[in-house]
């Protein structure tokens, strides 16, 4: 399995089974994604909230690859008119697509669809929590508040293997918040997301992985660039 940074809370997940499975791909007007969006292969894409910086390039991407997308059932309304098919789901909801579980869950954060003519609702926030072919948990905790479900909900009855979360601040979660989330998912790996796309997020993640080596040494840190790809090792209990 392998995990590409596409910047700001765009990654790409290539299971073993080499399903591609991309999340959140804000590309063609993102100042630090270095990807062209041709070059984005996925057979799902999933969308956290309505926000044109996560939204992004979904609809291109899923033109381009006939990828499934999956989103909340306004977001999903909106891609229907769009002319798209589309698996809408809500929160508390898991779904089976090509081998994949797709479990949503909660966000705490707003979710307008921002980018069209008139603004309209775009639901509930939502986080996804990604169980692949051979039992491995990637929880993607879209751009959320810190809340306490991640330690008594998502850390102790999803228990994720890997958490990205963000630490930009200001939108989010900042680098402290962002550690005592890692904390609380108690992941084997936490990546940092949503940070340094632009001025207002800038971070250091050094940071927030000293944080988190503060909070709980056992969490390893991944910290990569825009573009590269990380392949985890995972221990199975």
């Amino acid at each position: 399995m392998e995990i590409r940074w596409l910047s700001h809370s765009g990654f790409q997940v290539i299971t073993d089974e080499n399903v591609k499975i991309v999340i959140d791909p804000f590309i063609s007007n993102n100042p630090a994604c270095n990807v062209p969006v041709e070059e984005i292969d996925a057979d799902i894409i999933c969308i956290t909230h309505g926000h044109s910086d996560h939204f992004g390039d979904a609809m291109e991407i899923a033109n381009n690859t006939n990828a499934v997308l999956v989103a909340n059932h306004e977001i999903s309304l909106f891609l229907s008119e769009q002319g798209f098919d589309c698996v809408s789901m809500n929160i508390g909801g898991t779904i089976a697509l090509k081998g994949i579980q797709i479990t949503m869950l909660d966000a705490r954060h707003s979710s307008s669809i921002d980018f069209t003519e008139e603004i309209r609702p775009g639901g509930c926030p939502a986080s996804f929590l990604l169980t692949l072919e051979d039992g491995t948990k990637i929880f993607h905790a879209g751009d959320t508040a810190l809340f306490g479900d991640m330690e008594n909900i998502i850390g102790k009855i999803y228990k994720p293997d890997i958490a990205i979360v963000p630490i930009g601040d200001k939108f989010t979660m900042g680098p402290f918040e962002g550690a005592l989330a890692a904390m609380w998912l108690n992941p084997q790996i936490v990546i940092p997301m949503h940070y340094n796309t632009f001025p207002v997020i800038a971070q250091d993640p050094v940071v927030f992985s000293n944080f988190v080596k503060q909070l709980n040494p056992k969490i390893e840190v991944v910290i990569f660039n825009p573009g590269e790809y990380y392949k985890p090792e995972i221990i199975k209990e």
